[in-house]
């Protein structure tokens, strides 16, 4: 299995492959390939900054020679005339590298100023937000370290780090026991240590979990918040508690009230808008 570097890195092999094809020709057409220059990112909106050690690789995997000068870290928060960081190198390499660097950082930070402010919206209570498996293909390391500098927690990265038992496994298992018992036999015939967390769509099938047992988390999903406060009562601590479903901002504080540990948000990354930023010679 790839490393979460490499993924990284051909991800960014991919977006130049794409971008650049064989050759920027507006630019190697018009600027002398000895030129010299500086650009500088500047912020044009309030948000959190994430991106910046991304945007240091995007800038040394193209060429090695960029210098960058970082004045504002990841998780930064940030205003409209502010400057992230100012990079020195060749005319051609900046101009060549900076719409992927803007595309990865305005996306980033975008998430991150999303999740912050769900953070924000949980302050004073035990309930931390987590992210979801609804990210742009191919870039959900980014978007989930986004979520991570945003202050959030990332859920399972894909199908490989957890079981999670949803809806659809439990019916086509024939029921809760089954899966929850197949999960089991199958992480002890792999050699497998891998957290089980269940979905449950009633306070009946949370019962069956509760006599069964042998998970680690249980997901509440398209509960009520009085709903919720029920099947936290219920479980007693005993599991992890994930809300989900149906979740939007103006209600998540009613939710982190019931006194579950998670709420899963997939707005975070399916629908946020990037932070407005520019990349300019200086």
């Amino acid at each position: 299995m790839e490393t979460k570097q490499e993924l990284i890195d051909r991800l960014i092999d991919l977006a130049f492959a794409e971008d650049i094809g064989d050759g920027d020709h507006t630019t190697l057409s018009c600027i002398p390939e000895d030129a010299m220059g500086r650009s500088r990112l500047l912020i044009k909106e309030p948000g959190v900054l994430a991106g910046v050690e991304i945007a240091k690789e995007i800038f040394h995997r193209f060429d090695p020679t960029m210098q960058v000068e970082v004045l504002l870290g990841d998780g930064s928060e940030v205003k409209p005339g502010d400057v992230a960081m100012v990079v020195t190198g060749k005319v051609r390499s900046l101009l060549q590298t900076e719409r992927l660097m803007l595309n990865v950082m305005q996306r980033m930070s975008g998430i991150a100023t999303m999740t912050r402010r769900y953070v924000k919206q949980l302050e004073g209570t035990r309930t931390r937000v987590l992210d979801t498996r609804k990210t742009t293909p191919g870039m959900r390391m980014l978007e989930k370290e986004a979520v991570r500098i945003g202050g959030g927690v990332n859920h399972r990265i894909g199908l490989f780090d957890m079981i999670l038992l949803k809806d659809n496994h439990v019916d086509f298992a024939g029921g809760i026991a089954n899966a929850i018992r197949r999960a089991k036999d199958y992480c002890r015939e792999k050699g497998k240590d891998l957290k089980i967390e269940i979905e449950v769509r009633n306070l009946d099938e949370l019962r069956q979990v509760l006599d069964l047992g042998g998970i680690d988390r249980i997901m509440f999903d398209n509960f009520t918040p009085e709903l919720t406060r029920q099947a936290v009562e219920m479980v007693g601590g005993r599991y992890e508690t994930e809300s989900s479903g149906g979740i939007t901002f103006d209600t998540l504080r009613q939710y982190a009230e019931t006194g579950v540990d998670f709420i899963s948000v997939g707005a975070l990354t399916h629908s946020v808008k990037g932070l407005d930023m520019s990349f300019k010679a200086c």
